[in-house]
């Protein structure tokens, strides 16, 4: 049975529901109607424009989450909670969005990308100022799941739309801009979020990322047009419900699992049921999708060469490089004895390389094609966790920046490079979804290469006579631990080069060259 949205009436309530919204916002003369084009969406420089208003959003959104991560010691200090049950905070905010996304840029898809988009913003301001007021832990916690929310609607659908303002000609070059800016949000964020915590307190922080949403959400209800928006052309209206329902316990059930196993052992009952999910939901997910008139998500894409090895490479990509953005800050600390502060200084430089590689990359796919960055990034990311294989409990500061560095650099220029060639198999009637499904992909990558390390680097300590946890290493550890630390950390980077090596050779046999 195919489940469906009555998007005839939906569509009127959410409309009204924005209109109602923009009104209360700003003067008449300062807002567009959702119905007709607004003067920038006559304007030649659009594109720009939508790269703007999209910008704004996504800073918003990348510092929100370094903000709050500085914040979490403080926020468990003032209400007297442990730091893991703090840290419910982040992890209920990313589940929500994991959950969420691919519903959220299907519905995108369907009734329209501004609409989403800026509903998107207004959840997630309003979560972001009951987080600033919550009395408890508990409603916290709630009002970043309401956050959550909000970010997976604008989350699914800003790349969609910078996509199709841009169009096909000028795809990387949009994508690697705007990857220039999830840098520049990676670096300001835990670096102002740091300096309100110890200026301001905890709060400020949460204040100041309800505050950019109200900005983000302004920027995008003036700049943005309807109709050049994307979505909502009335054309397959079904929306899967069934397909979201397996979707968000696949994405939730895996995500909980990969985080409670390290903390809880991988043996305990709690990730056992995780995982079991998982695989049930999945496996439901799949006939459904390949079943329903309508998916969520169009599996058959996966047919496709490019498609299928373009996912799996930046799978492996966020695999290979999330270790070392999650790893080196122990290592800096505990092992070469710098201090946090200056640890942010530290890892600026290669931050300032992704800020850099991607616009330079994505514009010359766009003239050049895609394999020679797909494969190249690839490579010189593996160049860069070489460097950082030998790494020692007595090395030069040089190597972690030089390391860094060389593997940010490899990644600046694969991203936005493969995702491009991602995007270039895919309709523009599926850019909410397909780019929402391309952000799962990095989240998933992202807590499965933590969960991976993690388990490497403890695994390592335990067989060496020592307390197989990362809670062990800290100021007062001896030089022996050091080390077992610092082993587990060579063979992760090891591991790493392993799947950018794969990841290279998929691009290299699959990618073929842009006409």
């Amino acid at each position: 049975m195919v489940i469906y949205l009555w998007p005839g009436s939906l569509r009127k309530l959410i409309t009204s529901a924005v209109l109602c919204a923009e009104q209360s916002w700003s003067a008449p003369r300062m807002i567009s109607n959702f119905g007709k084009k607004n003067s920038l969406g006559s304007s030649v420089n659009y594109k720009w424009w939508v790269l703007f208003a999209v910008s704004v959003g996504l800073f918003t959104s990348v510092f929100d989450h370094g903000s709050v991560n500085v914040a979490l010691p403080s926020i468990a200090d003032h209400f007297r909670t442990d730091l893991p049950t703090t840290q419910w905070i982040v992890i209920g905010y990313g589940l929500t969005i994991a959950a969420l996304l691919l519903p959220m840029g299907r519905l995108s898809d369907i009734l329209g990308r501004k609409i989403i988009y800026v509903l998107g913003f207004i959840v997630f301001t309003t979560g972001g100022f009951l987080a600033a007021i919550s009395l408890n832990i508990e409603l916290l916690i709630g009002a970043k799941i309401l956050q959550g929310i909000g970010a997976a609607m604008t989350q699914g659908t800003s790349m969609a739309m910078v996509i199709y303002a841009f169009g096909d000609k000028d795809r990387g070059k949009a994508l690697g801009l705007t990857m220039s800016v999830v840098g520049i949000g990676a670096v300001v964020g835990p670096a102002i979020g740091g300096f309100l915590v110890d200026y301001l307190g905890w709060g400020s922080v949460l204040y100041t990322t309800a505050g950019l949403g109200v900005v983000s959400l302004i920027v995008g209800v003036v700049v943005l047009d309807t109709e050049r928006s994307g979505g909502g052309d009335g054309a397959n209206d079904h929306f899967d419900w069934l397909g979201a329902t397996f979707s968000a316990a696949t994405l939730i059930s895996l995500l909980l699992g990969m985080t409670l196993g390290p903390r809880y052992g991988w043996d305990s009952l709690s990730v056992i049921t995780a995982f079991a999910i998982f695989f049930a939901s999945t496996g439901f997910f799949i006939w459904w999708e390949l079943y329903v008139e309508s998916p969520m998500l169009d599996l058959r894409l996966f047919g496709t060469g490019l498609f299928a090895t373009g996912v799996l490479a930046s799978w492996l990509s966020f695999l290979g490089t999330q270790p070392v953005r999650f790893l080196i800050p122990f290592y800096l600390q505990f092992v070469l004895g710098f201090s946090p502060s200056a640890i942010g200084w530290i890892i600026v430089p290669s931050a300032f390389c992704m800020v850099i590689a991607g616009p330079i990359s994505g514009r010359l796919s766009d003239k050049y094609g895609w394999r020679i960055f797909n494969v190249g990034g690839m490579l010189v990311a593996a160049i860069g966790l070489l460097i950082l294989v030998n790494l020692g409990v007595k090395e030069s500061l040089m190597v972690v920046l030089v390391g860094m560095v060389v593997q940010t650099l490899g990644s600046g220029t694969f991203w936005p490079s493969n995702n491009s060639s991602v995007m270039s198999v895919v309709s523009p009637a599926s850019y909410g979804v397909v780019s929402s499904f391309m952000n799962l992909v990095r989240n998933s990558g992202n807590v499965v290469g933590i969960a991976i390390s993690t388990a490497i680097v403890t695994e390592t300590m335990g067989s060496l006579g020592h307390p197989p946890t990362l809670s062990a290493i800290n100021e007062s550890s001896g030089l022996s631990i050091l080390n077992a630390f610092t082993m587990g950390l060579k063979t992760t980077f090891w591991v790493c080069v392993g799947f950018t090596l794969v990841g290279a050779v998929a691009s290299l046999v699959v990618t073929t060259k842009k006409n």
